[in-house]
Order: C-alpha cells, then sequence, then structure tokens
C-alpha cells in the first residue's frame, strides 16, 4: 500500500534519486533568487543610467551575501497583537510554496541508465532506470502546479490578517482579489497548449513541441499567460499589493527580519517558476532552438537551453518592472476580468474547434 501511494504521487524514481534531485532544486532556486536580486538592481540601475551595486566584491557579485547577513542579523520586531501562530506560518508558507510548485517541471529530457529510450517521445526505458529530471513525475504535472500556486495567495492574506494592522489587512485583501483574479487568467493561458498537446503530463508537452514550438501556435495564449503572470507575481504595472504610495508595504508592512525576506525569497522564486512553465509550455522545454545538426548545437545540454530561455524571460519580466508605471487598481481588476479571460475563452473555444474539426 505504502509503495503504490508513493508511486501515484512521486513517480517511478527511486526514493534516494528524489531526494537528491530535491535537494538540489531547493539549493538552485535559493542561489537564484539571491542572484535575482542583484541582477533586478542592475537592470534597474542600466535603464536608469546608474552603475548598481559593485562595491561588495568583484562587479557588486557579493551584495546578495551582504543583504542575506544583514537580513539574519537585523532585529526581529513584531506587533504586539498578532496572531502568533498565523504570523510565523504566513512568511514560511510564501517560500514553502513557491519551491514546491517547481516539483513537477522537468528541465530536461528523460536519461535511461542501462539501456535505450523507446518510443515516439522517448520518454520510456524498458530496460533500464529512467532518470526524470523533475523531483516529482506526475502524469498531471500541470494541475500539481497550479494548484500548488493557489496555496501562494493564503501567505499573503494571512500576512496581512495575522499581523493586526489595518495597512497590512487592506495590503492582504488587494492581493488576495488580484491573485485569484489573474490565476484564472493563467489557467485559461495554458488550456491551450494542453489542447494541443492533448496531455497534462509536462514531459509529453514539450516532446509534441519537437517541430514547433506553441508560442508560434498559440501567440494569444502566451501573452495572456505572461500578462497574467506578472499580476500574478505581484510584479510592476501590477505590484499593487505592495503600493507603497497607499498601503505602506502591503501586506508585510508588520514584518522586518529575516520574515521579511521570506516574502521576497517567494515572489522571486515564483518568477522563477512562472518563467519555467512559459518555457515549458510555449517555448519547447529542454529543446533546441536549432537543428542540431548545426555546428555544436547538438552538444548543448537541453538543461542548459532550459536555464537560457528563463533567463531571457526573467530578464523581459525586469525589464517591464522598469519601464511601465503602476496601474491603478480599479483598472488592473478590469484588465483581469474584462480583457483577459474572455480573450483566454476565445482562445480555448478557437483551438479546441480546429483541433477537433482536423481530428474530425
Amino acid at each position: 500500500m505504502i509503495a503504490s501511494w508513493y508511486g501515484y504521487f512521486i513517480g517511478p524514481d527511486l526514493w534516494w534519486a528524489v531526494l537528491i534531485k530535491a535537494a538540489l532544486i531547493a539549493l538552485i532556486l535559493a542561489t537564484a533568487f539571491a542572484y535575482l536580486t542583484l541582477a533586478e538592481r542592475k537592470v534597474s540601475a542600466r535603464i536608469q543610467l546608474r552603475y548598481g551595486p559593485n562595491r561588495v566584491g568583484p562587479f557588486g557579485l557579493l551584495q546578495p551575501l551582504a543583504d542575506g547577513i544583514k537580513l539574519f542579523f537585523k532585529e526581529n520586531t513584531a506587533p504586539g497583537g498578532r496572531d502568533r501562530l498565523l504570523y510565523l506560518v504566513a512568511p514560511a508558507l510564501a517560500g514553502t510554496a513557491a519551491i514546491l510548485a517547481f516539483a513537477a517541471i522537468p528541465v530536461a529530457g528523460v536519461n535511461c541508465l542501462g539501456g535505450p529510450a523507446v518510443g515516439q517521445t522517448g520518454l520510456s526505458c524498458p530496460s533500464g532506470y529512467a532518470l526524470h529530471w523533475d523531483i516529482a513525475h506526475i502524469n498531471v504535472g500541470l494541475l500539481y502546479i497550479l494548484a500548488i500556486t493557489s496555496i501562494g495567495v493564503y501567505s499573503l492574506f494571512l500576512g496581512g490578517w495575522s499581523a493586526n494592522s489595518k495597512y497590512s489587512l487592506l495590503g492582504g485583501l488587494r492581493s488576495s482579489a488580484q491573485v485569484i483574479s489573474y490565476e484564472m487568467a493563467v489557467a485559461f493561458a495554458l488550456i491551450g497548449p494542453v489542447i494541443l498537446a492533448g496531455s497534462l503530463n509536462l514531459e509529453h508537452v514539450v516532446t509534441t513541441q519537437q517541430h514547433l514550438w506553441y508560442l508560434f501556435l498559440q501567440p494569444l495564449a502566451f501573452v495572456l499567460y505572461f500578462v497574467a503572470a506578472l499580476a500574478e507575481t505581484n510584479r510592476a504595472p501590477f505590484d499593487l499589493p505592495e503600493a507603497e504610495t497607499e498601503l505602506v508595504a502591503g501586506y508585510h508592512t508588520e514584518y522586518s527580519s529575516m520574515r521579511f525576506g521570506m516574502f521576497f525569497m517567494g515572489e522571486y522564486i515564483n518568477m522563477v517558476t512562472v518563467a519555467a512553465i512559459a518555457t515549458t509550455l510555449f517555448l519547447g522545454g529542454w529543446l533546441s532552438p536549432f537543428p542540431t545538426s548545426w555546428f555544436i548545437f547538438g552538444y548543448i545540454p537541453g538543461a542548459l537551453w532550459f536555464v537560457l530561455k528563463v533567463v531571457v524571460l526573467l530578464f523581459v519580466m525586469m525589464w517591464v518592472r522598469w519601464t511601465l508605471p503602476r496601474l491603478r487598481y480599479d483598472r488592473l481588476m478590469s484588465l483581469g476580468w474584462k480583457v483577459l479571460l474572455p480573450l483566454g475563452l476565445l482562445n480555448i473555444m478557437v483551438t479546441g474547434t480546429i483541433v477537433a474539426l482536423r481530428a474530425a
């Protein structure tokens, strides 16, 4: 019974392989969070004709370490009338949900140890051990990611409510309304590639893009997803939950020290997650954008292509943040409900109709 439960939720991987991959992904995401903060400050500085951090270490590369030390040793203050349990749960939930969402994203193809890959997609190894480059290899990986990312909104609301502060509570309410609204737009945008692939298995979705990325078949869905993902991760021009001019700092007004840092850790890791989802469903995942017979492209690992695509999307997200002004809150909600959702439904109807007609 335990074996069947383990196989259903984790997949065919050995337990020690799952632990190694989980530790590796957690380490990579924590490092990515640290250096994404540095990259954001560098990008914003260049856009504003400044240098950015350049004093701590060569080219400012040790600035994230200095920031981490400052957060760990900063005085940890908290309001006296807070809900003590939920006040601690909220920041921990933000970082945990962001990391867990990455568990079902494949960063590379399957490696067969002790036997060749078979099948049209090369995703099975009957005579060897199939090493999947995701932590939890499940057939409904996309549903798992959507379910886990939806938990992140609880961290924002609980952080605002448990602090017993009106400013924090307003930030929590605004963030809840915003994230819930744009989660629907994200889900609708992702249905198009799922219809084309005919599967919720993310590895299968990638392999069906061998000849043509879904970006070119679903350009509207990609734009809808990217805009909604910016809003869901509270990135400008949709960073209304942290509107300093109106709410001091939003849902984390009463947090300090590393508890404050956990919220930003969740935000930046969520950036990596949404960029990885876009890479998997629209940009061919680990597949090379060039024919493998050209030059040395056939020797470049798939994981490297995956990382490069994610980095490009992260740069675009930073570029947008430091280019566009913040939206007014009523316009933010109108964009989600009156523009993105109808266009998402239209894309689903058109895609489903075309696929059905071609199959008839």
